[in-house]
């Protein structure tokens, strides 16, 4: 009736959801909203999304028209040529410690682009000894389109362990520690759409059985209890699971990478936007599973590390429990199937004010204190995987 589309995909008793209405419908839909029959509370967070959209357009085209090919700004968000070219000048910058990656290609035909951080030395056991195989992890962002944030982050993130590798302490020793594999963006051909068509696009962009309906979530689309609660067959829909498990190309080729490496992948990030939470697995089931409390205590160290920083407050638990059902999603698939223990879904800044259109000063705070979580995070890994 009022074709208004929602940005909450949780819904519980007495907690604010967030909903897009469209210009046509907002007279209506307040007046719905404040019926004595309803009588339910709102705030109007985004006046005109549309302009704010716009906003973002035109900044980005100046500041690409006045700065120089080679000054990559970490404080803007970037189209997937300037991240696929930053890749190239990291891997010219720093040839000692990385090289790239391509997965695969997308349904597009773009390149699933990113790269590998390795000092090639050997990790060190917590007795002092080497060890005999060096662990690796494996962070993306941006499997949902319009979640610029995580891309932007993941990218912070990948800079700060490069140009402070050999001065800092605690980040040299992480790198000799771990290998790092980054995806900046994961779903490239519907981060493409969010730059060319629709800002807000979520899913991938292949042909679906239902003409003018395109793309799949790709955080539904893994072959773990795939298409139960929290996921849906409908290919309109948001939510939709694809026609079968690793229909997506892009799943199908990241999650076969992964596999390749699970004798050394520990930890696994899947980074979103947002809400705010770190989370652990199950999302298919609210039940725990056994390592539940390694888990989390995992969440619990990156959190308090993260706050430290700006005082950005997080939630921690199971996807299901803290956020909500979410079956054939990426964190389960890792840890029940390929078996990473330390699997997470990440949901960055903020927790509604901005949603999906995080200001660009927000970038750097979130790279920061997110960092400070990995790091955190990993130094607590490092003491389960090399005791």
């Amino acid at each position: 009736m009022y074709d208004i589309n929602f940005w909450s995909e949780h819904f519980s008793i007495h907690e604010p959801i967030d909903v897009r209405v469209p210009p046509q419908a907002i007279d209506s839909f307040a007046d719905f909203l404040t019926l004595d029959s309803a009588k339910i509370e709102y705030v109007v967070h985004m006046a005109d999304i549309g302009a704010i959209i716009e906003r973002q357009r035109v900044l980005h085209n100046l500041h690409r028209s006045l700065s120089n090919t080679n000054d990559f700004a970490y404080n803007k968000y970037h189209t997937i040529e300037e991240i696929h070219a930053w890749i190239d000048q990291m891997v010219a910058t720093y040839p000692e410690l990385v090289t790239p990656l391509t997965i695969g290609k997308s349904y597009e035909n773009r390149n699933i682009k990113g790269f590998k951080i390795s000092s090639k030395k050997m990790a060190t056991k917590i007795d002092g000894t080497k060890a005999t195989t060096k662990k690796a992890v494996w962070w993306d962002g941006g499997i949902h389109a319009r979640e610029w944030i995580s891309p932007a982050t993941i990218i912070y993130i990948g800079y700060a362990l490069l140009s402070k590798y050999g001065q800092n302490p605690t980040i040299t020793h992480l790198v000799d520690q771990f290998d790092y594999y980054i995806l900046p963006v994961f779903n490239v051909d519907g981060y493409v759409y969010t730059w060319t068509e629709d800002r807000l696009w979520r899913k991938t962009r292949s042909k679906t059985s239902v003409p003018f309906c395109y793309g799949a979530d790709p955080n539904r689309n893994w072959d773990y209890h795939w298409c139960e609660r929290g996921a849906s067959s409908d290919p309109c829909s948001d939510l939709f699971c694809g026609e079968k498990a690793f229909s997506e190309i892009e799943i199908a080729q990241v999650a076969k990478f992964i596999a390749s490496q699970r004798d050394t992948i520990v930890n696994y990030i899947n980074f979103h936007a947002y809400s705010q939470m770190w989370m652990s697995p199950w999302g298919y089931t609210t039940m725990r599973p056994a390592q539940f409390k390694l888990q989390d205590d995992g969440s619990i160290q990156a959190i308090n590390a993260l706050t430290a920083v700006h005082s950005t407050k997080y939630l921690h638990g199971t996807i299901a429990q803290t956020i909500y059902l979410s079956s054939g999603s990426t964190a389960d698939w890792a840890y029940g199937i390929a078996n990473i223990t330390f699997s997470y879904g990440v949901e960055l800044r903020d927790t509604g004010e901005y949603g999906f259109l995080l200001p660009e000063d927000q970038i750097i705070p979130t790279g920061e204190e997110t960092f400070a979580g990995l790091l955190a995070l990993l130094q607590y890994i490092e003491k389960y995987v090399y005791a």
